[in-house]
């Protein structure tokens, strides 16, 4: 359901993707690890098109979106959790929540039910301020606003930086539960190796802009994450 063919990304004239293909089937939850600054929140972003330019092809369903602005590619079918949540705090919880049904194909601008019952604190709490929130709890509405897009593919980018250790495995689970259960394609961009390796399907592992490994979940061996995530 997404498909990479030679792409390069750039940030002004520098390129920082460099001829990277990669595909992605229905219902696959993929772990994209590497060191840092390596390319991997840079691949999220080529894929949104938050970058200053691209070359080569990214398909999602079918529909080349190479070259559409970001808003027709949120409506081709993605989600996006990013780095550091990007939550508005000044707005309500259901505020932060509705601004993800703009771009739902289908015109409803409700909170969806769904959101509701896989976040009861956030149901609870729809006109609280988003600003008062604790990580985790932020981390929940950066999600549930993703959701509210109806994404077929959810891109979570370090959902557990920032976030207190006993909440990480809560996080995990909801991942676990978005793809396997609810069935959305998801790509986890983690430096949680355990979490990586725990949740996703299949792995990719980013080294200078490129992808270095890549393959099952199963083939992520201790050899292959202290080659090129060991510092």
């Amino acid at each position: 359901m997404l498909e990479l063919r030679d792409v390069t990304s750039y940030y002004g004239s520098t390129p920082i993707i460099q001829g990277l293909s990669l595909d992605l089937a229905k219902g696959d939850l993929l772990s994209v690890i590497g060191r840092n600054g390596v390319g991997k929140t840079t691949l999220a972003r080529t894929i949104l098109g938050l970058t200053t330019r691209v070359t080569g092809s990214i398909r999602i369903n079918g529909q080349e979106v190479a070259q559409l602005p970001t808003h027709r590619r949120a409506a081709a079918g993605i989600g996006y959790i990013p780095q550091g949540r990007g939550i508005l705090p000044k707005f309500s919880v259901r505020e932060n929540i509705l601004l993800g049904t703009f771009a739902r194909k289908d015109g409803n601008a409700e909170v969806p039910a769904k959101v509701l019952d896989l976040f009861p604190y956030l149901a609870d709490n729809l006109d609280k301020s988003a600003g008062i929130l604790s990580g985790g709890q932020a981390q929940q509405l950066a999600i549930a606003r993703a959701l509210a897009t109806d994404p077929s593919l959810l891109i979570l980018d370090e959902p557990t930086e920032g976030i207190q250790p006993n909440i990480v495995e809560q996080i995990q689970q909801l991942v676990i539960s978005l793809n396997r259960q609810l069935g959305i394609t998801v790509i986890l961009i983690e430096q949680n190796v355990e979490f990586a390796k725990n949740a996703a399907t299949r792995f990719v592992i980013m080294d200078k802009g490129a992808i270095a490994a890549k393959g099952p979940v199963e083939d992520l061996s201790d050899d292959l994450i202290e080659q090129h995530l060991t510092i």
